[in-house]
């Protein structure tokens, strides 16, 4: 009887120092993915919303790239660059090459940025106003735009191809380097609802597709910065 008992604690005993190494195994890869994660340079997107509408879809965009941002995808964070309070473009404001303190403050956090995340919306077949004279101030010399990593996401009830074709045709000349997919449009009136009442983005393809969307850009954006290769 002992004998027996001894050849069956044999094998358990050899299954456990499996699962053992199995679970030592295990904590080496989550520390090194860990270590990785912690070594990947952080991809500081500056968020810009073409909209200046209290309850402006895409300003909820926006809010929504930042909450799938902080929850989601480490490695990168994305600050709303508001610009309310930019004066429409006009050069009798530059004095020996300086801007009002509030251009210059608006052209330092594109400077400072990485990326650049556009909510885009459609207005009379191209950009807005308030976008565009952004876009004009920050490419004042020297121009702040050049070299960037762009993205550009658009809500509305004609989907904003047009807006957006104009903002990288503009982007060409600026330097911007826009993704090319995946493409965000979401027509926000056709069903399922997208928003709930607070105007939070509610839809799950659509926070998908937004989040997919994020990741190609901090991709594109540690390629071009020769911090991964193709």
């Amino acid at each position: 009887m002992q004998a027996a008992v001894k050849n069956d604690a044999s094998p358990n005993k050899k299954l456990r120092a499996e699962e053992a190494a199995a679970e030592a195994e295990a904590e080496v890869v989550e520390v090194e993915v860990e270590a990785e994660a912690a070594a990947k340079p952080v991809v500081g997107v500056a968020a810009l919303c073409g909209s200046l509408r209290k309850g402006s879809f895409n300003r909820a965009l926006i809010r929504a790239a930042m909450k799938i941002c902080s929850e989601s995808i480490s490695g990168m964070s994305i600050e709303f660059v508001d610009i309310a309070s930019l004066p429409m473009l006009n050069t009798d404001l530059e004095v020996d090459g300086t801007y009002p303190p509030v251009v210059e403050a608006f052209r330092r956090k594109i400077h400072e940025a990485d990326s650049i995340l556009f909510a885009c919306p459609e207005y009379n077949y191209s950009l807005s106003a308030p976008l565009k004279n952004a876009l004009d101030w920050a490419s004042r010399p020297p121009n702040m735009w050049g070299g960037k990593t762009a993205a550009a996401v658009t809500a509305g009830g004609s989907g904003g191809i047009r807006a957006q074709t104009h903002l990288r045709q503009i982007g060409v000349f600026l330097d911007l380097h826009f993704i090319n997919k995946p493409e965000f449009f979401l027509r926000v009136f056709q069903p399922p609802p997208k928003f709930d009442g607070d105007g939070n983005l509610i839809d799950e393809d659509a926070m998908t597709n937004l989040k997919q969307v994020l990741l190609a850009l901090q991709t594109f954006t540690l390629r071009l910065q020769g911090n991964i290769r193709k």
